[in-house]
């Protein structure tokens, strides 16, 4: 499974970014290669409108299975993210990717949709 975190670094000690749309980065964790890879999120910093529609279509690109993330997607990335299988679960905003991906597994993160 491919988990991808909206990210404020790349490493296991970096934080969760509680935004989407306008995530400094984002982090897919492959479980099976058991290897983090960085995703730029660059373009957000410099467009005012479209950021969601545009992270969304990064995270299906990029074959991830499940989104952990602070507040959630918006509403217009939601509707490109329902047409797929991604599982978008919330409130891991203050915590460390490792910490997000073991309440994760605990089942202690609401699911978006």
């Amino acid at each position: 499974m491919k988990i991808l975190f909206t990210a404020k670094g790349d490493s296991w000690d970096s934080l969760v970014d509680p935004r989407f749309g306008r995530a400094e980065m984002f982090v897919l964790y492959d479980e099976d290669k058991d290897e983090l890879q960085t995703i730029s999120n660059d373009e957000a910093k410099e467009k005012a409108h479209g950021v969601g529609l545009q992270s969304a279509k990064k995270v299906l690109e990029a074959g991830a299975d499940v989104i952990i993330t602070g507040n959630g997607a918006g509403e217009k990335a939601l509707e490109i993210l329902k047409k797929s299988d991604i599982k978008v679960y919330v409130g891991a905003g203050d915590m460390s990717l490792r910490d997000a991906y073991e309440a994760s597994k605990k089942g202690e993160l609401k699911v978006q949709f």
